[in-house]
């Protein structure tokens, strides 16, 4: 199968992560590196031994596709950049900052025939991948995203930092319209919301109730799904999932531990618990590996600009709901 030619566009500390995964990945010729501040760039070329680009428009002359790992503020005219001279882009979660940007973006992917896959990691996570052979079909989830102080990822409210993880999977477990979002949070050490929590009603009866924090004294990533007759807890930190379930009597339970029984008569079913098989992933390489499939095979990004807009619009929309009282004064 042929190499595509690949660059990485920043190289702080994700961006270094994706030029050692990108380095190593199937089917790849990796071209370079650039980044608007130079010293950051020579430090990470030296690193990893990667030629270095003084402006972005000599990279992309030479690349097929770029993955873009600054910080937020910077993706639309970094992704606009690329796209409009024929990149395939893979951008770091969230997609932009407004709307409008990703509408814009996604419209240039579209009209240009290009890949734009948006890294929403947590979707290639162990505990997630591991749940494969489940139906999911979520009555409630309960997430809380629990993480210690740090500076890098402040230029965001904690909403888009962390919450938006959630708030992705969510969306991509619950196949139903949002029909209702109420959220408060506050900001407690830098000049954006640090703590959030928000609630989201779905036409189909659903409901989410996600929490995030960047200021806890422990970490936390869970996620609980409650359905008909099932409960999962997936655990994104250890990537180990558990699953509780209601079975009839007769069916064979050879994998599962059984807890006893429940109801009476012919609507008697066994209480099993199962630890489904962890799969060994490097998350980041997995999606930027599916990444650089997805253009070889001439296929839709598993993640694609607009699951990423759909995401940022809810984010949006908890954001909307925490400042809206603050700004009236209540």
């Amino acid at each position: 199968m042929e190499k595509l030619k690949l660059g990485v566009v920043g190289t702080g500390h994700l961006g270094k992560l994706h030029i050692k995964m990108l380095k190593h990945s199937n089917n790849v010729e990796f071209i370079g590196i650039y980044d608007a501040d130079p010293e950051h760039a020579k430090l990470a070329a030296a690193e990893y031994g990667v030629d270095v680009f003084e402006n972005i428009e000599d990279l992309i002359s030479k690349v097929d596709a770029v993955s873009v790992a600054t910080t937020t503020i910077a993706h639309h005219e970094l992704c606009k950049i690329c796209l409009s001279a024929g990149v395939h882009v893979f951008v770091e979660k969230p997609i932009t900052t407004t709307i409008d940007e990703a509408e814009e973006l996604i419209k240039i992917a579209a009209n240009k025939k290009l890949n734009l896959q948006v890294g929403h990691i947590e979707r290639f996570n162990p505990a997630l991948l591991s749940l494969e052979k489940y139906i999911i079909e979520p009555m409630f989830i309960q997430t809380d995203r629990l993480a210690q102080f740090n500076p890098r990822g402040t230029d965001v409210a904690v909403v888009l930092d962390l919450m938006i993880h959630d708030i992705d999977i969510i969306l991509s477990l619950i196949k139903s319209p949002v029909k209702r979002i109420d959220a408060n949070g506050v900001a407690v050490v830098s000049d954006s919301l640090d703590i959030a929590n928000a609630r989201l009603q779905f036409e189909n009866g659903a409901v989410a109730n996600v929490t995030a924090s960047r200021i806890s004294q422990k970490k936390m990533r869970k996620m609980r799904i409650f359905q008909r007759d099932t409960y999962l807890s997936l655990d994104f930190t250890t990537g180990v999932s558990e699953v509780y379930r209601l079975t009839a009597i007769d069916e064979p339970v050879a994998s599962s531990i059984s807890f006893g029984e429940i109801g009476i008569g012919e609507k008697k079913k066994r209480v099993v618990y199962e630890q489904p098989e962890v799969r060994e992933v490097n998350a980041l390489q997995y999606e930027l590996q599916l990444f650089v499939d997805s253009i070889l095979k001439g296929v839709k990004p598993i993640v694609s600009g607009e699951d990423g807009l759909r995401a940022l619009r809810v984010a949006q929309i908890i954001i909307q709901k925490i400042e809206e009282p603050k700004a009236k004064g209540i």
